[in-house]
């Protein structure tokens, strides 16, 4: 029982976290908006991973998990794992780039608020997809 209130402790810090990307977007922080929309996603996938009793691992992608265990989901997420695949892995690849840049790339200059807008529109497709796991 205590693994079901875990998995879902990390959705509902991660409903928390989505707020968050709210504030950071009105004060024009859109390098930190793209790691906490990663973060959130993250912290999400890896309670539903929880929630089936799955090990999780210590990665920043799990899509590929979601995809090796697909036999273990019920249909409603079955029939979404190539997407949660596709958000996790572009997540991913921002995730160090937008938190400390590179010596040609300033996250404040480089980012934008369509990026911003972008990430907040994959946090709550994420959400959407996997929320009835956690309607108890």
């Amino acid at each position: 029982m205590m693994t079901k209130k875990l998995a879902k402790d990390y959705f509902e810090r991660g409903i928390k976290r989505r707020k968050i990307l709210n504030v950071l977007t009105e004060e024009n922080d859109y390098p930190d908006v793209v790691r906490e929309a990663q973060e959130t996603v993250e912290l999400i996938l890896k309670g539903v991973l929880i929630y089936f009793g799955l090990e999780v691992p210590k990665l920043h992608d799990v899509g590929a998990i979601f995809k090796a265990n697909e036999d273990l989901f019920p249909e409603y997420l079955k029939s979404n794992i190539g997407r949660i695949q596709a958000i996790s892995k572009e997540l991913r690849r921002d995730r160090e780039l937008s938190f400390y840049g590179a010596e040609d790339i300033l996250p404040s200059e480089y980012y934008t608020l369509q990026d911003a807008e972008k990430v907040m529109e994959y946090v709550d497709e994420i959400i959407k997809i996997v929320n009835k796991v956690f309607e108890l």
